[in-house]
């Protein structure tokens, strides 16, 4: 049976052959920003990555009309500790244009949300400004997703590597990830249950140089506690967020001390 991922990537592979006909100009962006690892292995307080989110295949429009220089400069204020971008634009509404936009509002560490399958998507995201990349394991197999974690580090990018099983935790440990996160949004039916993330920090190496962050379906102060209390280290949320009247109370509530502090 064709997944919701299948049909993603289907796309994506369209979408590069695209980008690799044209001469990517390389913008210089180079603006020095904080490591998301450190501050999230730092903290004894959960970590709030806010998304920048249009659209996705599960709920259809959510912000069509969003002003992302407007989104990032409030969720910064809020204390957001990284902006997520996505990028993806047949499912999720997202360009790298909007990424530069966000790149060039705040200090404070971007992430380049999308379905990562070749290196050139690498190097659009960096051109655009994200310091951070997105692999997810259910995408690659294990030679594909070494070959993109080692082009994305070489790039001097950090890489957040999501799982959603054992199975997939134990291939994103194979590359020495420092930055795991857990989705609990099911990418093959998109189904969301907080249980994924109980699940991989039951067996997570939380003794090592290592944080875990938990993915989708965050959307109360409880939520948070919830996963804080499984040894998460930050969330990522957004479309809770892009639906809050209120940001700067939103992102505060998610805030909440950590559970397990690895260090």
């Amino acid at each position: 049976m064709t997944t919701i991922l299948d049909k993603i990537l289907q796309k994506k592979i369209t979408q590069i052959e695209e980008m690799l006909k044209c001469n990517l100009q390389n913008k210089n962006m180079l603006i020095t920003r904080p490591s998301l690892f450190d501050s999230m292995y730092k903290s004894d307080h959960l970590q709030v990555i806010s998304e920048i989110k249009r659209a996705s295949p599960s709920k259809g429009l959510i912000a069509e009309g969003v002003n992302p220089t407007e989104q990032a400069a409030n969720y910064y204020q809020a204390g957001a500790a990284c902006i997520s971008v996505l990028t993806d634009t047949p499912f999720f509404q997202g360009t790298f244009a909007d990424l530069e936009e966000v790149a060039l509002t705040v200090p404070i560490p971007i992430l380049c949300k999308d379905f990562v399958i070749h290196p050139i998507q690498i190097d659009y995201a960096k051109n655009a400004g994200a310091s951070v990349v997105l692999l997810i394991v259910a995408a690659l197999n294990q030679e594909e997703l070494t070959k993109l974690y080692e082009y994305a580090t070489n790039q001097g990018l950090e890489v957040l590597v999501e799982v959603h099983d054992a199975e997939e935790l134990k291939r994103a440990l194979q590359l020495d990830a420092k930055l795991i996160g857990v989705n609990n949004r099911d990418l093959r039916t998109f189904e969301v249950d907080l249980a994924r993330t109980e699940e991989i920090a039951s067996i997570f190496p939380f003794h090592e140089e290592r944080v875990l962050i938990s993915e989708s379906g965050i959307w109360t102060r409880d939520d948070a506690t919830k996963v804080a209390g499984f040894g998460a280290s930050g969330v990522l949320v957004g479309e809770s967020l892009m639906r809050s009247g209120d940001i700067g109370t939103a992102i505060l509530s998610l805030q909440v001390k950590r559970g397990v502090i690895a260090k």
